[in-house]
């Protein structure tokens, strides 16, 4: 086990550095860099003026300016230095989880990460428990009535959900609870009242779920018919082999048959795939349902980064990702061993 580890932790190395360098790589080359951007704002054009290079190319907004402050700004950003010099400079730096500092917030990328956080892990949690907790009882219900009304009924319900984009719902729900055409049952934006500071700790509790339900409705309803699906399909196929005919011939009772042989080698796709789910929970970012529901979360954040071409933002968060992404597909092939003893670490690849 040691060994496979330590084989995979150095494979995420070459991984990580190559992901690093092909997003670097298609930062040079993309028009309306930072410079640019900065330069037109200082001769009063809009930000979003048309571009003809990248950072390192010749910009048209400069045109007008003396090439003195052209080198002041590029050396302000960083670009006064060959590419792969930078490239192999921020390398160094992200060992250290050193991010760098944003070009538009005039903040640590890490920081400004870490305070997008708690809109993106109170959609992320919730979106998680919920789904788990109900697609796999639900799933299991299909599996023991398979063919049922109940069945088909479900089905339909789960799959008309994943059918309809979560911004679609979002906007139907606040247009029917959120005080648009109808009924004003719900607040609009944000993920705590104005004045929740003031307000004592149950009732602060209260508003921040009151805030959660209908952003967490619009994410968890499509996500529901992929689990729902995949646990009735599993426990289905597992009571079709062997070992459950044999276990009830021996006279087991059905519930033993299901719950203590079926339901647990069923379960090890959906077990094993918790800690990346777990993990990628942490970091969720929905720039759709963000901005209907003016929430500031990492999806918004990212978005903005690349509008603005803020590359330490970027990358920063890219890494950042990247990094926790290899780790929990780690996590998932150890946890594939740890509850499936038939599972060798020589024969995963």
């Amino acid at each position: 086990m040691a060994a496979y580890i330590l084989k995979r932790i150095l494979l995420m190395v070459p991984t990580l550095i190559g992901v690093m360098l092909i997003t670097f790589i298609v930062t040079q080359f993309v028009p309306g860099g930072p410079v640019e951007q900065l330069v037109h704002q200082l001769q009063g054009q809009d930000a979003t003026g048309e571009a003809t290079a990248g950072a390192e190319g010749l910009y048209r907004g400069a045109r007008g300016l003396d090439e003195e402050r052209l080198a002041e700004l590029k050396a302000l950003y960083g670009f006064d230095k060959p590419a792969h010099e930078r490239f192999l400079t921020m390398l160094g730096n992200y060992i250290t989880f050193d991010l760098g500092d944003s070009y538009f917030h005039h903040q640590s990328v890490l920081d400004l990460i870490l305070s997008k956080l708690p809109v993106s892990i109170s959609l992320g949690l919730w979106t998680f428990f919920l789904t788990y907790a109900t697609c796999i009882p639900l799933g299991v219900a299909k599996a023991t009535r398979d063919g049922s009304t109940f069945d088909v009924v479900s089905s339909t319900i789960v799959l008309v959900g994943y059918a309809i984009p979560g911004f679609v719902l979002g906007i139907a729900l606040l247009v029917l609870l959120g005080g648009g055409s109808f009924w004003d049952v719900f607040p609009l934006r944000g993920l705590v009242s104005d004045n929740w500071g003031d307000l004592p700790w149950y009732q602060q509790v209260l508003d921040y779920l009151w805030h959660m339900v209908l952003p967490v409705i619009s994410l968890v309803v499509g996500s529901f018919a992929v689990m729902t699906m995949l646990t009735k399909n599993a426990l289905i196929e597992e009571i079709r082999k062997q070992y459950v005919l044999t276990a009830r011939a021996k006279g087991l009772t059905e519930n033993k048959v299901l719950y203590k042989h079926a339901f647990r080698n069923a379960m090890i796709p959906l077990v094993t795939n918790f800690p990346a789910a777990f993990i990628g929970a942490f970091f969720t970012g929905s720039l759709l349902i963000e901005t209907i529901f003016s929430l500031d979360g990492l999806g918004l954040l990212s978005y903005e980064s690349v509008l603005r071409r803020d590359y330490p933002v970027v990358l920063g968060s890219l890494y950042l990702f990247t990094l926790l992404g290899l780790v929990a597909k780690l996590l998932t092939d150890i946890s594939y061993v740890l509850i499936d003893p038939r599972i060798q670490f020589e024969s995963i690849r």
